[in-house]
C-alpha cells in the first residue's frame, strides 16, 4: 500500500468514526425531543452535530483531493480540467 492510499485509508476510518458519533448525537437529539427538553438544549446539540458534520466534510473533501485529483492525474487527464472538478465540488460545500 502506498503512502497516499495508507493515508486515504486513515482518512476513511476516522470518517466513519466520525459518522457513527454523528449518528449518536442525532439520536441523542431525537430523544430530547421526544422527552420535550428545553429548546436551548436541544439546539445546543443541533449546533454540536453540525459542527461534527462540518468537520467530518473537510476530511471527505481532504480524502477526495487525495484520491479522486490524483487518480486523474495519473490517467493523464489535463491538470486544470481535474482541478475545475476539484474547485466545483468544493465550492458547492462551503458554507
Amino acid at each position: 500500500m502506498t503512502e497516499n492510499n495508507s493515508e486515504q485509508e486513515q482518512i476513511k476510518q476516522e470518517v466513519l468514526k466520525r459518522m457513527k458519533r454523528i449518528e449518536g448525537q442525532v439520536r441523542g437529539i431525537q430523544g430530547m425531543i421526544e422527552g420535550g427538553k428545553e429548546c436551548n438544549d436541544i439546539l445546543v446539540q443541533v449546533k454540536a452535530a453540525r459542527s461534527a458534520l462540518k468537520s467530518a466534510t473537510s476530511l471527505i473533501m481532504k480524502r477526495y483531493m487525495l484520491k479522486c485529483y490524483a487518480d486523474s492525474l495519473e490517467k493523464g487527464e489535463d491538470p486544470v480540467e481535474a482541478m475545475d472538478r476539484f474547485v466545483k465540488v468544493l465550492t458547492n460545500f462551503m458554507d
